[in-house]
């Protein structure tokens, strides 16, 4: 077991053993770490790639965010920051997996992104954006897993059938870790902010998070409310209870827990409509 946990954290850390984007990135961090860099310059960089702005412009625009008709890179990095933007041209790759082969987590992450969206709107939270984007990106750690242990995948998939377990109890039995940590050496290998590599790892375990307790929070209940609502699938379908300590920190109750899933209902046929326009569409990503 150890073996294979190290092997698959050797292929995770390894990034060219990863979906790959173009030079963009490259200079786009090189640009981010230069202070007198501007979104400009930054912008232009990513819109000489046409199909990563056409990815990453289908993103922003959808609900997750709940901006509407952004048509440019440099509009993007002003409304979501250029954090949020260079870890969704990271992730494009990997999400174009997920429509393509796994239309069922796309949607999960996709309403997930929304619940989380709405969750920190209604409490007033600081970076809605950041805290969207680490909900909408949870469980790239189960592509991955997908994607380099496909044998031991069809053995979770078959625990979960057979047995009724849980996907991440499943997923320890099989390879030794689960898709939330998996996630969080992805984030690592992309050096993620810790603001959006710590919901990604801790979000099954708010208990282990710790300077971003609240986004790890949000996303935690944001997860187990799109699984009760049977939107999208998330590989199993049990829905986790509530940890008390993400109520507790986030200073939930039952009569806003109400609300957000009156609200959540109306927001979830937008996801819906945004998932068939993207399996409608006639426009190429490859």
């Amino acid at each position: 077991m150890d073996n294979k946990r190290s092997e698959l954290k050797k292929i995770i850390m390894d990034t060219k053993t990863l979906p790959t984007l173009p030079g963009v990135v490259n200079k786009l961090n090189s640009l981010t770490e230069n202070d007198k860099a501007s979104v400009q310059e930054m912008a232009r960089i990513v819109s000489s790639d046409q199909v990563l702005s056409a990815r990453i412009l289908r993103l922003v625009n959808s609900p997750s965010y709940g901006f509407y008709r952004v048509s440019t890179i440099s509009n993007a990095m002003i409304l979501l920051g250029i954090d949020v933007v260079k870890c969704l041209a990271l992730s494009t790759s990997i999400f174009e997996i997920m429509e393509k082969n796994s239309l069922g987590l796309w949607e999960h992450s996709l309403g997930v992104g929304v619940a989380a969206n709405l969750i920190a709107r209604k409490l007033s939270l600081p970076e809605c954006e950041e805290i969207s984007t680490a909900a909408l990106l949870h469980d790239i750690g189960k592509v991955i897993i997908s994607l380099k242990c496909s044998e031991a995948e069809q053995l979770i998939r078959g625990a979960i059938q057979d047995h009724g377990m849980y996907m991440r109890d499943a997923e320890r039995e099989i390879i030794d870790t689960d898709h939330a940590e998996v996630g969080g050496w992805l984030a690592k290998s992309w050096f993620l902010p810790d603001k959006l590599s710590e919901p990604i790892t801790f979000h099954h375990d708010v208990a282990q998070s710790g300077n971003h307790r609240i986004k790890t929070a949000v996303v935690h209940i944001a997860d187990a409310l799109i699984k009760a609502s049977g939107f999208g699938d998330s590989g199993d379908c049990y829905v986790p209870q509530i940890q008390q300590i993400a109520w507790d920190v986030l200073k939930f109750d039952e009569r806003l827990m109400a609300e957000i899933i009156d609200e959540l209902e109306d927001k979830l046929v937008e996801v819906k409509n945004f998932s068939l326009e993207l399996q409608g569409s006639d426009i190429s990503v490859d």
